[in-house]
């Protein structure tokens, strides 16, 4: 049913063609010509303008044949760094990069099963609901494409993103909630080697606050993690000021916003106690993902991924995706686990059979939905 070299040969173009965030430009151009060729109704935002890129989102319309409720898949076109220069190897049971950049299966893998799924109904002439396809930019960089899109413009009232690092079959449900924070302590410049006392080294004392303050895994729900450290301006002058951003996730938001105000309030304490002066700054990034096994869009994944002979495994994960901003949109999305594995690395790689059975479960959902 899937056509195994197509779908493989469409995917190594795809990779090969360049889209690291904020540079999808010719990826975006490449799918767009794509799409209008299957006769489908293509237009792109102005996310590009906004964030800085050359590239906004892409949004498909393909009219469907049938009865069932409107539908909407999302992948994202950018890629992490490495990037540039991807050559893909066929080998053996899989693909692969060439080892100095990553593969870009996250989520061209995706994409090219999307479009072998539509191939695939427009050769049998399968009926099928109205579709929406969703390309977004920059979702590698904190969702920014899928913040930028205009929801009211979609008819489709279920989601499923094809961006998951699980094996095909797992339905991600749940996934957490997610502040960025940035602290920020001053103290006050002196010599550190004339006056030194007469300073307060800021670095010294966020650092004496950082180790105050919880890290890590905090239960089995909520993590918090400290990434980046700046300060001072050269080794012979107290630093007057340091900064730090972190993160925290839960999948609860009220345990959120519990180890939020706690790691706030730990910082300036342990900042002000020591003549500092402390400041921090929270972005609230992405919602919660939390579905009830019983919602429609669930059980369409379950019912299709079974007919197709996957196991259908429902998940959660640690991550956000575009699906976190779709359903925080009130359009429920679960983010489908497409097989890509050890992503955001040069060993990254995809099994071809995950690839075609990607293909595969995508046409059943969309059969699926018909019959809904």
């Amino acid at each position: 049913m899937v056509n195994r070299e197509r779908l493989i040969d469409s995917f190594v173009k795809m990779v090969e063609i360049e889209s690291v965030s904020g540079r999808e430009g010719r990826f975006k151009d490449y799918l767009a010509e794509l799409l209008r060729q299957r006769g489908l109704q293509v237009m792109e935002d102005q996310a590009g303008q906004a964030l800085g890129g050359d590239a906004g989102n892409l949004l498909a319309a393909w009219p469907g044949s049938a009865k069932g409720p409107a539908i909407l898949f999302c992948a994202h076109m950018d890629t992490v760094q490495p990037g540039i220069g991807i050559k893909a190897c066929v080998t053996g049971d899989r693909i692969t990069s060439a080892g100095d950049t990553i593969l870009g299966a996250d989520d061209k893998a995706g994409i090219a099963a999307l479009l072998e799924a539509i191939d695939c109904i427009n050769e049998q002439n399968l009926s099928h609901p109205d579709v929406e396809i969703l390309f977004t930019v920059g979702e590698e960089q904190g969702l920014q494409g899928s913040k930028q899109f205009d929801y009211q413009l979609l008819k489709a009232r279920m989601a499923f993103a094809l961006d998951g690092g699980g094996n095909p079959g797992e339905i991600i449900i749940q996934s957490p909630c997610q502040n960025e924070i940035e602290y920020t302590a001053y103290g006050k410049s002196a010599h550190a080697g004339i006056n030194p006392e007469e300073g307060i080294n800021a670095i010294h004392i966020a650092s004496q606050a950082l180790a105050a303050m919880p890290c890590g895994r905090i239960d089995e729900e909520t993590t918090c993690n400290l990434g980046i450290i700046e300060g001072g301006t050269a080794r012979n002058i107290v630093a007057d000021v340091c900064r730090v951003k972190g993160e925290c996730r839960s999948l609860k938001r009220s345990k959120l916003d519990d180890l939020t105000n706690r790691l706030i309030n730990i910082f300036k304490e342990e900042v002000e106690k020591r003549g500092g002066r402390a400041e921090v700054q929270v972005t609230f990034l992405y919602p919660e993902l939390r579905l009830d096994q019983d919602e429609p869009v669930v059980q369409i994944a379950v019912r299709a991924a079974e007919k197709v002979g996957l196991k259908p495994v429902l998940t959660s994960t640690g991550g956000g995706s575009d699906a976190s901003i779709i359903n925080g949109q009130g359009i429920p999305c679960v983010n489908l686990g497409i097989g890509m594995r050890q992503v955001h690395t040069t060993n990254e790689y995809i099994l071809i059979e995950d690839l075609l059975k990607d293909a595969e479960y995508i046409m059943e959902i969309i059969a699926q939905a018909a019959q809904a």
